[in-house]
């Protein structure tokens, strides 16, 4: 049949791009050069850390525990926690652990309630930067933990380098169920693709959990301006523009004390909808390169799920398509998966690797097809479009 020969080529053909994609991808993290701060480094950059924070009761004290004990000179650093409307006792945990060097703001008081905001999220940001004294601005997330020598390593890392805007791992733990094992698997490979891309110069991506920039920078970017309307995307979206204005000059801290400790979510149905908040923006940036990719990838996970299709209708050859397809992608994945595993100290996460090799072909076939027509949804009780 003319379909199984169109179907069998267009097959062959995205396992083959996919496979060129992630040889090319290892070869740009190994090309990648590791950071360590000078042991006789001393830091002469002033920092603020901007933690936007919406009902974030339960870890908002463990993540400002971890930002008020980093090996950095509490004169040059400050903690500013932005509240976005919390309905729990977020705002109450931060003024009982307020003091010198950290400052609670209420995004009510900053913005127009008669206005309507699509990403709070940003608005949060925006404020605390208007706020901060630092010449390094530096985001993390209320649910996150880094490591003492964190702001250590990224301030260092700037100061050797004069980068506008420097990204780094951002990691999940703890790791309890196949689900949140297969999440961590997941975002340690994002980290490798994240260096990578960064070091190609040419796929810029980024977490807003572990990501700075200069304050001057942000504003002479335009900061979020242009993307308002999308209640994600305050990392890739940021980056891509500062990556633009600044070539050359946006960088990835490959070291594993750069790392800031996220939570997985703990069902399907959270992790599906916060990959849904995540996947309504892609079909919005301006770099082709990302979409592009996206697009790879997005089509070769439909590939694979569409020979299961044909099993019914050609068992022997269906089944053959299917295991050539699925083959070739987790080879291709187990090379840079257990590379990123093993760079991080992660290898216990590779258990069960063709579980979450299965995960990802659904989810990302699934979540890909759903963020192009669900807008609207619902995240921490707040339902966004």
């Amino acid at each position: 049949m003319v379909w199984l020969t169109f179907f069998f080529i267009a097959g062959i053909s995205l396992a083959l791009g996919y496979s060129i994609l992630i040889r090319w991808l290892l070869r740009l993290w190994y090309a990648l050069p590791g950071w360590d701060a000078p042991a006789a480094w001393q830091p002469r950059t002033s920092v603020s850390v901007i933690v936007p924070a919406r009902n974030e009761e339960v870890s908002i004290q463990a993540c400002l525990h971890s930002l008020l004990h980093q090996d950095y000179p509490r004169a040059l650093l400050e903690i500013i926690v932005v509240d976005d409307h919390s309905t729990d006792r977020t705002a109450a945990v931060v003024q009982s652990l307020a003091g010198p060097g950290l400052r609670l703001l209420h995004l009510a008081d900053h913005i127009d309630a008669a206005i309507p905001v699509q990403s709070y999220k940003k608005k949060a940001l925006e404020t605390g930067i208007a706020h901060a004294h630092g010449q390094l601005i530096a985001t993390t997330d209320a649910d996150c933990q880094a490591g003492p020598g964190w702001l250590r390593q990224l301030v260092s890392h700037y100061e050797a380098t004069g980068a506008r805007a420097i990204a780094a791992p951002v990691l999940f733990r703890p790791v309890r169920n196949p689900l949140e094992r297969f999440q961590a698997l997941d975002f340690a490979g994002m980290m490798l693709v994240t260096g990578a891309g960064i070091r190609s110069r040419a796929l810029y991506l980024a977490n807003g959990a572990n990501l700075a920039y200069e304050k001057a920078t942000f504003e002479a970017a335009g900061g979020f301006s242009g993307n308002e309307q999308f209640a994600s995307g305050d990392d890739v979206f940021l980056i891509q523009k500062i990556a633009g204005r600044y070539p050359g000059q946006v960088s990835f801290v490959k070291n594993r004390e750069a790392v800031v400790f996220s939570t997985p979510q703990p069902s399907l149905r959270a992790f599906f909808r916060q990959r849904l908040r995540w996947g309504a923006k892609n079909e919005s940036y301006d770099d082709w390169r990302v979409t592009a990719v996206l697009g790879v990838v997005f089509l070769y996970c439909w590939a694979i799920l569409a020979a299961l299709l044909i099993l019914p209708f050609q068992p022997i050859y269906g089944l053959g398509i299917f295991l050539g397809l699925f083959a070739t992608k987790a080879l291709a994945d187990y090379q840079l998966l257990s590379t990123a595993a093993h760079f991080f100290g992660q290898p216990r996460l590779l258990r069960g690797f063709l579980y979450s090799e299965a995960m990802h072909v659904l989810y990302f076939a699934l979540v890909g097809a759903l963020s192009l027509v669900v807008k609207r949804y619902e995240w921490k009780g707040r339902v966004v479009r």
